[in-house]
């Protein structure tokens, strides 16, 4: 979701200054923590466990919003707070402009089962019910008539992928077909959030890189808002729109995934990102540099008045059907002005290939080696938007560790 739509939008979960303390006496815990006494202070002197201090966050419709860090560092504290599964210790919980510390039990039954779904680290399925009966058990919790939750619960059995399999039990499937049922069951109910604790995690490497594809591309359709809990930054890169990483139950960056990999807030963060290949995590959009030069001029004596305006010495040459190619200050300046009259055509263009701006850098790496000049950058409609340099490309990757270092890193 781009910033621009986050400023037209109201937050969908607004999360305000939330503490979690557990222990026998949470509010002397609360005290100590907003007097500025440590996790470990705390946990000397009253036994209690500082889980959250000060958690201040907004999600927006429509983003897939990634909680990550360590063991301990309270991501799955945080995200059962969303439906008050676990009960904060002070602050203030929103979502949809409904104020979740005031509701009822009732209320706030009736708000689980519609407003939020979740899928578990561990499948969560039920051994004794079909992919059918845990795929509809949602609807059926809510009361929805036998003959329409089966017709809806088909439908995402054949959207995940498990087609001819309605029947069988959770013990006859592989993980993966598992955490399909579990990822079906939680979109079956329509519900407005995914809470997904560690979903993938559990998971061989091939199968949860299918799942995440397959979430990425559920998400293209269905403009869930999604909160993912990781421990595996580039998990959190691939999927996250917004990324917020936690230590010790404290918020220490939040940001969109560019930000946090290029600007660690703490060592913390540099720790988690140093190892990341950032030709693999970052897309050309990202890093490109504005648009220069651009050409729509029909003849040469038109293009060459605006090359030397622009004061740069190439220019991307465009008409009704898009890009076309370069042209440089060098190549006009050698036409005789008796031919400024004449169309700039092909013949005095260089070919350049276009990059398109969503693609990952590592996928224009060959084109960058094969030519000395920026690339064009295009976007959805295909109009010039931006220009990737060798220059550019080297600046953003130069902090990655060398293969040996990695190797030594890991050894």
């Amino acid at each position: 979701m781009s910033d621009d739509n986050k400023k037209d939008s109201t937050p969908l979960i607004s999360i305000k200054n939330l503490y979690k303390v557990f222990g026998e006496n949470e509010q002397k815990g609360l005290e100590l923590v907003k007097a500025g006494q440590t996790k470990d202070q705390i946990l000397a002197e009253t036994g209690d466990t500082v889980g959250l201090c000060d958690i201040n966050l907004d999600i927006y419709p429509g983003e897939i919003f990634v909680i990550m860090g360590l063991s301990g560092s309270g991501k799955s504290t945080l995200i059962r707070h969303f439906n008050r599964l676990i009960e904060p210790t002070a602050g203030t919980i929103e979502v949809g402009g409904i104020d979740v510390m005031k509701l009822k039990d009732k209320e706030l039954q009736e708000f689980r089962r519609h407003k939020m779904s979740m899928v578990f680290q561990r499948f969560g399925l039920m051994p004794h019910r079909s992919v059918l009966q845990n795929i509809a058990y949602g609807l059926q919790v809510q009361g929805v008539p036998k003959a329409e939750r089966q017709e809806r619960a088909l439908q995402w059995i054949k959207t995940v992928g498990l087609d001819g399999y309605a029947d069988k039990f959770p013990n006859q499937l592989s993980g993966g077909q598992q955490q399909r049922v579990g990822l079906a069951r939680a979109l079956c109910t329509d519900a407005e959030i995914l809470l997904m604790d560690e979903a993938f995690s559990a998971l061989d490497p091939l199968i949860r890189s299918e799942m995440q594809d397959q979430l990425i591309g559920l998400q293209e359709t269905l403009h869930k808002t999604i909160v993912f809990i990781t421990h595996d930054l580039d998990e959190a890169l691939r999927l996250g729109d917004n990324i917020a990483i936690l230590r010790d139950g404290i918020l220490v960056q939040q940001g969109p995934p560019v930000e946090i990999l290029l600007n660690p807030a703490d060592d913390y963060v540099e720790a988690f990102v140093k190892d990341v290949n950032r030709a693999r995590a970052l897309t050309v959009e990202t890093v490109m540099q504005p648009q220069v030069c651009r050409i729509a001029s029909e003849t040469i004596g038109e293009a060459v008045a605006q090359m030397r305006k622009s004061k740069h010495d190439f220019a991307y040459v465009v008409n009704d059907d898009g890009y076309q190619g370069v042209i440089t200050q060098d190549t006009l300046e050698n036409v005789e002005k008796s031919d400024y009259s004449n169309v700039l055509d092909s013949s005095l263009l260089e070919d350049v290939p276009a990059v398109q701006g969503d693609a990952l850098l590592e996928t224009v790496i060959p084109e960058m080696l094969d030519n000395v000049l920026p690339l064009p950058v295009l976007n959805d409609d295909g109009q010039v938007e931006g220009n990737l340099s060798r220059a550019t490309l080297a600046e953003i990757l130069s902090d990655q560790p060398s293969p040996d270092e990695t190797q030594s890193n890991q050894a």
